[in-house]
């Protein structure tokens, strides 16, 4: 990880415009390429960033920064304080609570509850950024990848966009659409997702723990 501290200025253009002037603030370069500029307040949200993958070119006194889907992201240094490199090494990946992991195993039991006539092909199917926590089927064939959290935030939506990438470099799974599951979803999150193409299920919690896994019992009495 690369962590600059400046003084800088940011011009973001894609999805929509947005300028940050001229200020101290921290910009973070991940392994992954993920861009994000941070000051020093608020909690972890940063004030601009683009998602992996990204392309970054450094020019004198400015950096570059370009996606696939034709976002930029421009800085542009007035002055360095900081510039520092860190190997943070292979991340273990989050464990998830309780619940969390109880849904992921009720939804791989019954997946069809997100979307009718979905089917599971594996669980925590392995990606270089983590693993997918259900890899499924819709009945038109296309596969569906769908990350369960107790809580739908823009970081789920993040990081399901990430898989997404992934998932879409490989001709057999591709195209790979996704499905954003949890108990309660954020307005914001929805927002993002629905500009990304991900779509969000609200699950009942109490309610799944009583489905059956087999769906051909579905409606048996």
């Amino acid at each position: 990880m690369r962590l600059v501290i400046a003084r800088c200025e940011v011009e973001y253009t894609g999805r929509l415009s947005a300028h940050l002037p001229m200020a101290t603030r921290l910009v973070m370069v991940k392994a992954d390429g993920c861009v994000a500029v941070h000051s020093d307040e608020g909690a972890y949200k940063p004030l601009n960033w683009m998602s992996a993958p990204n392309h970054l070119e450094e020019r004198e006194g400015e950096w570059l920064v370009t996606n696939p889907a034709g976002e930029r992201l421009l800085v542009r240094f007035e002055e360095v304080l900081s510039d520092s490199e860190h190997a943070l090494g292979v991340a273990p990946g989050l464990t998830k609570d309780g619940v969390e992991a109880e849904m992921q195993r009720l939804l791989a039991e019954a997946p069809f509850v997100l979307e009718e006539g979905l089917s599971l092909l594996r669980r925590e199917y392995p990606t270089d950024l983590g693993p997918v926590d259900l890899l499924c089927r819709d009945p038109a064939g296309q596969v569906v990848a769908v990350e369960v959290k107790r809580r739908g935030e823009i970081g789920g939506v993040e990081q399901l966009t990430r898989y997404l990438e992934r998932l879409n470099r490989d001709p057999v799974l591709a195209p790979a659409r996704g499905i954003l599951a949890a108990q309660a979803v954020t307005p914001q999150a929805r927002t993002l997702a629905a500009a990304r193409g991900i779509t969000c299920v609200e699950v009942d919690y109490d309610s799944l723990r009583g489905v059956e896994g087999n769906a051909l019992r579905l409606f048996t009495p």
